[in-house]
């Protein structure tokens, strides 16, 4: 008579292990959000949930909101390069504006955190990697023989252009693309003639609107005009 052997004891089945929460993944979840809805609907339990986590959890990441909304920023802006031992100072500047023109474009629901988020943190007080840009650009001009005073009136005036550059990228928008006359395409029809001949009549040389043409136009005029400038 077989002897039946006694059944081997059940393996406890581990639970499985919960991902560790990093600030990069939390940035990274909160910029999705920001890219499809905006930043307005960025919310620290929208965050969480978005997670699989508890809101709690969150804070040792960011204290709060305006912490979470540098971060995304700080995230964008690390994006950005400037060698700044390139002795083609100008050249730098032309590839920073196009990298920033792109990295606006590939996330418009951001902008609002490129473009107006500084003025609610003080210089000291933001996120390193958005103060990179500054840093690596007054180091270019400096290097490149520009005074510190000269140095920082040119990045301002470039990022003042990138800025105005981006927002009216930004409204270009079209009000009926299967319309092929201009007027109606843009719908400027609507618009009483006597009030407002002159933008009428360039609506055709609006509706060819070209974003990287206009950037580089306006870079044709800045970069020349700072390097005319005595040092």
């Amino acid at each position: 008579m077989a002897v039946s052997e006694a059944p081997a004891p059940a393996r406890e089945v581990e639970p499985p292990a919960v991902e560790r929460l990093s600030l990069e993944r939390v940035l990274g979840c909160a910029l999705e959000i920001v890219d499809r809805d905006g930043v307005d609907k960025l919310s620290m339990r929208r965050l969480a949930r978005a997670l699989g986590r508890d809101p709690m959890s969150l804070y040792r990441h960011a204290p709060n909101k305006a912490a979470l909304l540098d971060g995304v920023a700080d995230t964008l802006l690390r994006r950005l390069t400037v060698d700044a031992d390139d002795p083609d100072w100008s050249g730098q500047l032309r590839a920073f504006a196009r990298g920033y023109r792109r990295l606006a474009l590939d996330h418009p629901n951001a902008v609002p955190l490129l473009v107006t988020r500084p003025l609610a943190t003080p210089l000291a007080l933001r996120p390193a990697g958005t103060l990179r840009p500054l840093e690596a650009i007054l180091a270019l001009l400096v290097r490149a023989g520009f005074t510190g005073t000269a140095a920082l009136h040119a990045y301002r005036s470039l990022i003042g252009l990138l800025h105005g550059h981006v927002l009216n990228e930004l409204q270009e928008l079209v009000d009926n693309p299967d319309e092929t006359d201009a007027l109606l395409r843009l719908g400027l029809y609507r618009l009483p003639i006597r009030e407002f001949p002159v933008l009428r009549g360039l609506a055709p040389e609006l509706a060819r609107y070209d974003g990287a043409a206009e950037l580089e136009r306006g870079l044709d005029l800045l970069l020349p005009g700072l390097a005319a400038e005595p040092p």
